[in-house]
């Protein structure tokens, strides 16, 4: 992948371009997400072209979505192979991004990715249960984790006051989610851009 193609396809998507730098850094997060991936599982997407379809333009689709908060924090919440954590870093820089993953191999992934890329990303290498019970962030992002409704709720606890839960769900099960979060100010869904029901979610906390 070459930094044109990516700028292609996320015009192509409809997106707001990106600065060279961040196309640099997606340049070199791909070669190093190729490499790990042949010896930890961090994705079960392998070929370029589906990553930047499926991870890359998603996450930046939510990047660009995220509202301007002075000092921003950011929760990526089960970051695994950090989507959308990492692109959130590199097209919102202003953000200060915390990376959570309780697998070792993938935190050390993260670690690295982070550190090859000049990301000022904090990587907490353990449960987000574990962290803590004061730290909350001016964001919290949820994507592909399991148990998506108790780790909402979960996630919702760790949202400061006036700040943002973000969850990447589909028309499906978002609906469900809305019922167990009876709280929460849901806006209207963000549809994912190239699927059929894939969605994203935000609400305010109170």
């Amino acid at each position: 992948m070459s930094a044109g193609e990516l700028d292609l396809a996320i015009r192509q998507a409809g997106l707001a371009g990106i600065l060279p730098e961040a196309l640099r850094q997606f340049d070199g997060y791909l070669t190093l997400l190729l490499k790990w991936n042949s010896r930890v599982n961090l994705t079960s997407i392998r070929e370029p072209s589906e990553i930047i379809r499926r991870h890359f333009l998603e996450s930046i689709q939510c990047a660009q979505a995220l509202p301007q908060i002075p000092d921003a924090t950011l929760l990526d919440y089960g970051s695994g192979a950090g989507f959308p954590g990492i692109p959130i870093a590199i097209c919102r820089p202003e953000i200060r991004v915390t990376l959570a993953e309780s697998q070792r191999k993938k935190a050390a992934f993260l670690r690295e990715t982070a550190r090859r890329l000049g990301l000022a990303s904090e990587v907490f290498d353990g449960r987000v249960e574990e962290m803590p019970p004061d730290r909350r962030f001016s964001i919290v992002v949820l994507r592909a984790v399991d148990r998506m409704i108790e780790s909402s709720k979960s996630a919702l606890t760790r949202v400061a006051p006036n700040g943002w839960l973000v969850v990447f769900t589909t028309k499906e099960s978002g609906p469900k989610l809305k019922a167990a979060l009876p709280e929460a100010e849901w806006h209207d869904p963000l549809s994912i851009i190239g699927t059929v029901q894939g969605e994203i979610l935000i609400c305010q906390g109170t």
